[in-house]
C-alpha cells in the first residue's frame, strides 16, 4: 500500500460521523391553511413494531443511493398519498445523530393544504395540523436524560491502563415535549420543531 492508494481513496472525501449504520429522513410539511401557517404531523399506527402510536413527521429509512430529500418525498407519498411533485422542498434542516448509530435528516417542504390526504393505515393511524403560532407561544417543556456509558464485563480495563476501571465521561440528552390539544410531540420530532422555530428567532 502506498500514499497514492490513500490519495485515490480519500481525496475529495466528504466527512461524515464515524460508526453510522442507518440513516432516516422525514419531511417537515409546512402549509398556509385557512390563513394559518401550520405544520402537519402523523400518528404512527398501533400495529407498528417500533414506536407505535407516537407522533412523527412522514419519513423512514433511506434506501441505498437515496438522498434525504428523495427519501422524505418517497415516504410522504407512501404514507400520506402526497406525490413528490406536490411538495415544494424549501431546505434541508439540521440533522441529528441518534444514540443507536443513526442519522436523522429533516427536510422542510411546502405542501398544498387543500390536497386530500390518503393515510396508509398500515403505517399511519391519524394526522393533524398544529399552528406554528401556537408552537411559538407555547415553547416545549425540556427534560434532561443522563447518558451513562456501561461497558461490558469483558472490557479490558487493565489492558488500556485502568485496572480499577475507567471513569467514563457521561453525557446528557435534552428531550423537548410540546402539547397540542390531546397530542404530545416529543423526541426527535420535537427537537426538529424546536430547531426549526429557534432558527427563525
Amino acid at each position: 500500500m502506498t500514499i497514492a492508494d490513500f490519495e485515490r481513496r480519500w481525496r475529495g472525501h466528504i466527512p461524515r460521523p464515524l460508526g453510522v449504520r442507518r440513516e432516516y429522513a422525514v419531511l417537515v410539511p409546512l402549509a398556509q391553511r385557512d390563513g394559518v401557517l401550520s405544520l402537519l404531523f402523523e400518528v404512527r399506527a398501533d400495529t407498528l413494531t417500533r414506536q407505535p402510536g407516537e407522533v412523527c413527521f412522514p419519513g423512514g429509512h433511506m434506501e441505498p443511493g437515496e438522498t434525504p430529500e428523495q427519501c422524505a418525498l418517497r415516504e410522504t407519498w407512501e404514507e400520506l398519498g402526497i406525490p413528490p411533485q406536490a411538495v415544494e422542498v424549501i431546505a434541508p434542516l439540521d440533522f441529528q445523530c441518534g444514540q443507536g448509530n443513526f442519522l436523522f435528516h429533516p427536510v422542510l417542504g411546502r405542501v398544498d393544504p387543500t390536497r386530500a390526504l390518503r393515510p396508509n393505515p398500515a403505517e399511519v393511524k391519524d394526522t393533524f395540523w398544529v399552528p406554528v403560532d401556537h408552537l411559538l407561544r407555547h415553547p416545549p417543556a425540556v427534560y434532561t436524560c443522563a447518558l451513562v456509558p456501561t461497558p461490558g464485563a469483558d472490557f479490558p480495563h487493565g489492558l488500556v491502563g485502568y485496572p480499577d476501571g475507567y471513569r467514563w465521561r457521561q453525557g446528557q440528552m435534552d428531550v423537548p415535549v410540546y402539547q397540542w390539544e390531546d397530542r404530545v410531540i416529543w423526541g426527535m420530532t420535537a427537537r426538529t420543531v424546536r430547531g426549526l422555530l429557534e432558527g427563525m428567532a
